[in-house]
């Protein structure tokens, strides 16, 4: 008999290497599952990371939690630890800040806010929102958090970017006085306060405050008494180390300390943010802001807040039990104040009439039936008006009015505002009431969050609405 070949010898060895490695393989992946617990608890996936699904078969199936998913935009991923009684010791070092105070009424503070969290966005710098105070409803009235009026977490996951509050990084307890040095952008952009902008804010964050002028050249337009806004870019632009050297001069000290400190480069901090803009003043009212597009419009209200003034409606226009809460039309009308801006015109030929408004209601529902196919029957009026005959005549247009008579004693002062403000965003129809930025902000919620119909009623003589 021949002798086989050695290539026959050659090809056996080949193939039980082959089936042995196999063997070796299908051990090894045994044995890891084994002893690494593979099949308890949960998988922590770090941010970034793709959560990938494990298919399950009948023939092996492996117990396999959800993975954990972090969130990136945590606030705990941006801070050291809980709150502590010094801000800065809270303060990671491989992260930059921004902050900055309000001093413009409720509204107006909002608007602050989301232009200091888009000049947050511009710089990369995480925004440190303070609280709201109560300019508008008396002084002794305690501040309210910032997150108790919107939903942080709902912001921080649609801006994708972080967002925290003054307590989550200064303890609110704490009576450490904290030194800052600031941008004083007030005196840059007008002549009529010789110092930066006042704010009682450093006083309740326990801070205190060494300012440093800005340019003038942040000023949007040069020279112009009557206007005093700056530009988005050109705060931005302070931000960072070139513009920022080129620009310091000496700083005014601080009213506590007594120390001089040039604006901080960790966090950075300007006394005013309400007048700000990309391309032109007051541009809130364009479609175009970037301030709305990019963080307004994400500034959700807290769950509990829309619970709250879901209750009121109800309760309002007598909706019992399970059943659903029906479209509505929000009138926002604004009279106390603007008064003082109707000069020598009367009153009465001042403001727009009701029936003046009641066609702008018209305007809307039919808008809404022609382009939704949605009946709005259900009209709420807001309003400052303290007037009890001009309520009565609201009444007899089978309007709705919000009853406050008990929200300060059972929520607090800041709800009749608050919950004012969440009907008036969440009707599917808003009329409200030019150069209130209490009815500019209704009305870019209802067309935002809603794809509303709107209108502004224009007032200031009797034939300021006639079209």
């Amino acid at each position: 008999m021949r002798a086989r070949p050695h290539r026959y010898y050659s090809r056996r060895r080949y193939v039980l290497a082959c089936a042995s490695l196999v063997i070796i393989s299908f051990s090894g992946l045994v044995s890891f599952f084994k002893w690494t617990g593979y099949e308890s608890g949960p998988r922590v996936v770090p941010p970034g990371e793709q959560d990938i699904d494990t298919p399950q078969h009948d023939d092996f199936a492996l117990n396999v939690t959800s993975p954990i998913v972090l969130d990136p935009t945590d606030p705990s991923f941006f801070v050291n630890g809980p709150p502590t009684a010094q801000f800065r010791d809270n303060l990671r070092p491989n992260v930059q800040y921004i902050t900055s105070w309000i001093s413009a009424g409720w509204t107006n503070d909002v608007i602050t806010y989301a232009n200091l969290i888009y000049l947050g966005l511009i710089t990369d710098r995480v925004p440190i929102i303070p609280m709201f105070t109560p300019s508008h409803i008396g002084g002794s009235v305690p501040p309210i958090d910032f997150g108790q009026v919107f939903d942080m977490a709902r912001l921080r996951k649609e801006l994708g970017k972080p967002v925290l509050e003054w307590y989550d990084v200064k303890d609110r307890q704490s009576d450490s006085i904290d030194e800052l040095g600031c941008w004083n952008t007030w005196e840059a952009v007008q002549d009529h306060e010789a110092f930066p902008r006042r704010s009682s804010l450093p006083e309740h964050l326990k801070l205190d405050i060494s300012y440093t002028k800005a340019p003038s050249w942040i000023k949007l337009i040069p020279r112009f008494e009557h206007d005093r806004h700056s530009s988005f870019w050109s705060l931005a632009s302070l931000a960072f180390p070139e513009m920022r050297t080129a620009n310091l001069v000496t700083p005014l000290e601080s009213p506590l300390h007594h120390v001089s400190l040039p604006p901080d480069e960790h966090l950075l901090c300007y006394d005013f943010l309400y007048f700000v803009c990309a391309h032109a003043p007051y541009e809130m009212e364009h479609d175009f802001s970037p301030v709305w597009r990019y963080v307004g419009q994400h500034m959700h209200w807290a769950p509990a807040l829309e619970q709250l003034a879901d209750q009121y409606v109800r309760r309002a226009i007598g909706v019992e039990g399970d059943t659903p809460t029906p479209p509505w039309i929000t009138i926002h009308v604004r009279h106390r104040d603007f008064a003082d801006w109707c000069g020598s015109v009367p009153l009465f030929e001042c403001f727009a009439t009701l029936p003046v408004i009641s066609r702008r209601v018209q305007e809307v529902k039919a808008e809404l039936l022609e382009t939704k196919g949605i009946v709005a029957n259900h009209v709420i009026m807001t309003s400052d008006d303290r007037n009890a005959t001009w309520w009565d005549e609201v009444a007899k247009l089978g309007w709705y009015a919000i009853d406050h008579s008990q929200t300060a004693e059972i929520h607090g002062h800041w709800y009749p505002v608050l919950i004012d403000a969440v009907i008036q965003s969440n009707g599917i129809g808003f009329v409200g009431t030019d150069r209130s930025t209490m009815s500019l902000m209704a009305r870019r919620r209802v067309q935002s969050w809603h794809s509303g119909v709107v209108r502004t009623v224009r007032w200031g003589n009797s034939d300021a609405d006639n079209h």
